[in-house]
């Protein structure tokens, strides 16, 4: 499965249940690089070479790493939930290429739309603490910057900087973009499930397991 979405849309939270539903391995980018860095793979010691020097890693290397990843015994016998790639239509297919090449079956695409006007309002209200990391909503559970932490009672309640309102601005026209367009290609390729995502966690997960069942 491909997990699509703005930010703010909940990919995160659905992410999670999927994963429980299924036992699907769940994979960002980020983990697959940090993978082969640990592991150190050449790849991944291409990789490292980048992202030291905080320079992207170029997309035929991220490939080249999330093939490798692909390739484990744990994917065929679980499955795979991708988050976070591919972000563009070249990761897409390169992507698609991959996937041949390892008979890894059908893909399911799943997007969740959501309108930018309310991911505006989610993620500008949004809050974190600063050491369970845990996730709270300014107008949903009354926490604020500076607050103790109610779920673990030892961090501070802070925002993060890219909930900020130009952040977000800016966040939103990357995704429109240069992610927004897959959605056109995996429709067209019949492997797209679109989901309603401003309802609240619960709902969207029912939506999304009806959609999938």
């Amino acid at each position: 499965m491909i997990l699509l979405g703005p930010p703010g849309a909940g990919k995160g939270t659905q992410a999670a249940s999927l994963v429980e539903e299924y036992g699907v391995v769940h994979l960002s980018t980020g983990d697959i690089l940090r993978d082969a860095v640990a592991n150190g793979t050449e790849l991944g010691k291409q990789a490292k070479a980048y992202m030291d020097a905080g320079d992207l890693v170029p997309d035929e290397l991220v490939i080249g790493v999330i093939r490798e990843r692909l390739a484990r015994e744990d994917i065929r016998e679980q499955g795979v939930l991708l988050d976070g790639f591919p972000r563009t239509i070249a990761q897409a297919e390169a992507l698609g290429e991959v996937m041949g090449e390892l008979e890894l079956g059908e893909l399911v695409v799943l997007n969740i739309s959501v309108a930018d006007e309310v991911l505006i309002e989610r993620l500008s209200g949004r809050r974190m603490c600063d050491s369970c990391e845990a996730i709270f909503r300014l107008d949903r559970d009354g926490v604020d910057v500076g607050d103790e932490c109610p779920k673990c009672g030892a961090g501070k309640i802070y925002q993060r900087s890219d909930d900020q309102p130009e952040a977000i601005a800016e966040r939103l026209r990357t995704y429109h973009e240069k992610t927004a367009p897959l959605i056109g290609y995996y429709s067209q390729r019949g492997l797209l499930i679109d989901v309603d995502g401003s309802g609240t966690p619960d709902e969207v997960h029912r939506l999304v397991m009806g959609r999938l069942s």
